[in-house]
């Protein structure tokens, strides 16, 4: 049982002589005309165990005259003997009442009136404190569930309730109505807000949502689906009813509040009269020219829905992407796709291949007459809307470009087996590229993902500075190449790496590796005439050739190799992760770009590029 010490409580109240002169100091406040009318003798002598009768009064003396004054005194003195009795009364009960709980107490259901303070905080304990860890009942509505008051964040605030519970009542009133009835006091709680929270919404599990009416099709057929109000749960009301009668209750009846609907019963059948029924009654056609795409009737009722229109009735609701799935495949001979312009090279020279003007069909305009047939009992066709679509590159642009000549070239080789295909892959892809002047060509950006679904299969890379395998591996043979076409044709360069370490089939201080996501080539045409890209591959090697305006010469200068370092040797278990390899030294070595103006032979520019390579690896496999 916990102490007056260390539990709250009433333990710090005033007690003994303390409190009963505080009491006798709020007294003094008393009618003074009762006060005035007290004999002067001392009335009675308090303590705390008993009360003694002051000495009887002096008997009184015969009037000595007759008549009303002589009744008037004899009233007066009565009515001060009354009161002082009274008086006595009040002072000795609110000293024998010193250090007790006011009568006709009771907290949570547990009687306390009239109780040593320090024995109604041990039983207030005892009863209330267990409380908060027992499972309590509770009804939602027709629902049973239950919640532990710790769980849900709720403890007895002691303080809080003693607060509330108060001292010895000075009033006389008050002390007298006391002695015939009680008063009810409600446990002050301390609450975890979001402990609570969490509890109410667990409690909204058991709420029964509104079923809305509408109108559904099964098996082709439209049914009518009446409105259902739900009920769900007042939250607000909830928390108020837990934090407040938890403690005094043996179940909670949480307050739940209707949940209306908003489809009126009349409006599903009126929907289900007026708008599902002739939907289904014949097919619908779109047509174009000699092409004519139809809904059946069970395809229009799998697109066609019913939503609320927020006056209590149900409006049509049309999946177009669904229609438009259905309808696409039978007008798609009608449609013209758009083609870039692009280029060709024959006998040595480019030449622009005409760009094609689109013509598609405008879906949403297409459908917009959609609604109005569902419910057409005529003729229930509409033609398909077309609109024209520019290319992105039209003839006239391609043929402004001034792409005339071969600006720079690179050729690599000695690929064989999956970097082959790899190669292949992403040489088809960007074969046909042009950029516009100012623009910057990414490859990783061009291409996109370079996975197993766009035909790239597993072939050796270089990981962590040794040899392993992934998918598109070998990229890297066709990133060198497109480099050094774009390093010849005087482009600037917009950001590349070079390998880690050399790779001999590569010029070096000159080459580049990509990473999807990671590791990227990109240059950017500074001319002010267009580049377009040519790339050629076959079994054993690679050519890239930009096509513009020449403008400039470049020219490569390689420096000598220095800073020589040596491999390590690496053991690694045999395995598919193992590559062999006899490794060889690192170096660091420079390479130098000078580019000239074409004409005049004046430098344009002068660029130096240091690379530092890694010592390859000695690897075995054991």
């Amino acid at each position: 049982m916990p102490s007056e010490s260390n539990v709250g409580g009433p333990a710090d109240r005033p007690r003994g002589e303390v409190g009963l002169r505080k009491l006798l100091e709020a007294n003094r406040t008393f009618d003074a005309d009762v006060t005035a009318a007290l004999p002067t003798q001392p009335l009675a002598t308090v303590t705390r165990d008993r009360w003694s009768p002051a000495p009887a009064p002096a008997a009184p003396q015969p009037p000595t005259g007759s008549g009303t004054p002589q009744l008037a005194k004899r009233i007066g003195i009565a009515v001060g003997a009354v009161f002082a009795v009274g008086a006595a009364a009040y002072l000795a009960d609110l000293a024998l009442s010193n250090g007790e709980v006011p009568r006709g107490t009771v907290v949570a259901g547990v009687d306390i009136g009239g109780m040593d303070e320090s024995e109604a905080n041990a039983l207030l304990h005892a009863e209330l404190g267990p409380k908060a860890e027992r499972p309590l009942p509770v009804r939602i509505g027709d629902v049973q569930a239950s919640m532990v008051p710790a769980t849900a964040g709720l403890q007895v605030d002691w303080d809080g309730t003693w607060d509330a519970v108060g001292d010895q009542p000075l009033n006389p009133v008050s002390r007298l109505i006391s002695l015939f009835g009680t008063r009810d006091v409600a446990v002050v709680s301390t609450v975890d807000a979001a402990a609570l929270d969490q509890q109410v919404a667990g409690f909204q599990a058991h709420d029964n949502p509104t079923v809305e009416g509408t109108v559904r099709f099964v098996n082709g057929k439209p049914v009518a689906i009446a409105p259902v109000p739900g009920r769900v749960l007042d939250t607000a009301a909830a928390r108020t009813t837990i934090t407040e009668r938890w403690a005094s209750s043996s179940e909670l009846d949480l307050p739940v509040v209707a949940a209306p609907v908003a489809v009126r019963t009349e409006a599903v059948q009126a929907a289900l009269r007026d708008i599902a029924t002739p939907a289904i009654s014949a097919p619908i056609t779109v047509s174009s020219k000699d092409i004519r795409a139809t809904l059946t009737p069970e395809q229009i009722a799998g697109v066609l829905g019913f939503v609320p229109d927020g006056n209590g009735g149900l409006a049509p609701k049309i999946d177009n992407d669904a229609a438009i799935a259905l309808l696409a495949p039978q007008l798609a001979a009608s449609e013209v796709e758009p083609k870039d312009a692009t280029f060709t090279v024959g006998a040595g020279k480019p030449t622009v291949v005409p760009a094609v003007v689109g013509n598609k069909v405008d879906w949403p305009k297409t459908l917009e007459k959609l609604p109005a047939l569902l419910t057409a009992t005529g003729n229930r066709t509409t033609e398909a809307v077309y609109q024209r679509i520019e290319p992105k590159l039209t003839t006239d642009a391609a043929n402004a470009l001034g792409i005339t000549e071969m600006v720079g070239q690179f050729t690599t080789g000695g690929f064989s087996g999956p970097s082959g295909v790899n190669i292949r892959t992403v040489a088809a892809k960007v074969d046909g590229a042009v950029v516009k002047p100012g623009d910057t060509f990414s490859l990783n950006e061009f291409t996109g993902p370079r996975t197993a679904a766009e035909g790239y299969v597993e072939s050796g890379i270089i990981d962590k500075g040794r040899p392993s395998t992934a998918v598109g591996g070998g990229i890297s043979q066709f990133a060198t190449t497109l480099y050094n076409a774009a390093y010849f044709a005087g482009m600037e360069d917009a950001g590349h790496t070079e390998h880690s370490y050399y790779i001999s089939r590569y010029p070096a201080a000159r080459e580049a590796t990509v990473f999807d996501g990671a590791i990227d080539l990109a240059f950017r045409n500074t001319t002010a005439t267009g580049v377009y890209i040519q790339a050629i591959a076959t079994g054993s090697d690679i050519t890239v050739r930009l096509w513009g305006t020449k403008t400039v010469d470049v020219e490569s200068i390689t420096g000598e190799k220095s800073k020589p370092t040596e491999p390590q040797e690496i053991t690694l278990p045999k395995g598919k992760d193992c590559i062999a390899s006899e490794g060889a030294p690192g170096f660091t070595i420079s390479d130098t770009r000078v580019i000239t103006d074409r004409k005049t032979g004046a430098q344009v520019s002068r660029h130096t590029r240091t690379v530092k390579y890694d010592p390859i690896p000695i690897v075995k496999c054991e």
